[in-house]
């Protein structure tokens, strides 16, 4: 639940939570502690968390001179909407190329601990196939059927 910042007529901050006031810098401190913040008009209820965020980054330009280079700034009120939607997109195959490596490196470090005989041997590490939705579930498909007969194995052993 993100922490909610009032921001009055007098533009003053007040941090919900917390029942003081804060400044861009303390939200700043938040934002880099994990925390997520949500910044309402005390009277409307408007959401000004983005021109909040846009204001932080802004006076942080202004304070350490040129961290973004104009050219970029040029190009973002130039294209504005069209550059929030390239930034959207490239945001969202980004997160999606993390997910598959992570679902590859998970690939691969099966294979390797089943080879070095810490679990149940992996068809691919025989077979060396190209990693593919079809050869993921035909390796999990024979990892469970290996669970399963070791598990009526146990079972036969019990009676």
């Amino acid at each position: 639940m993100p922490y909610v910042i009032k921001r009055y007529s007098n533009r003053k901050l007040y941090d919900t939570q917390e029942s003081r006031y804060v400044t861009l810098e303390d939200i700043e401190e938040m934002i880099r502690a994990g925390k997520e913040i949500s910044v309402v008009d005390a009277a409307t209820g408007e959401d000004l968390t983005s021109v909040t965020l846009a204001q932080i980054i802004l006076e942080n330009e202004r304070n350490r001179r040129a961290a973004l280079p104009s050219a970029f700034l040029h190009q973002l009120i130039k294209h504005g909407e069209a550059w929030q939607d390239f930034a959207q997109k490239t945001m969202k195959s980004s997160l999606e190329g993390v997910v598959v490596s992570q679902r590859e490196l998970d690939r691969v470090f099966r294979d390797w601990a089943s080879r070095a005989g810490w679990g149940p041997p992996s068809p691919r590490a025989e077979r060396r196939e190209e990693a593919t939705p079809e050869n993921d579930l035909r390796d999990e498909i024979a990892q469970l059927r290996q669970k399963v007969k070791l598990l009526e194995e146990r079972l036969e052993k019990r009676e």
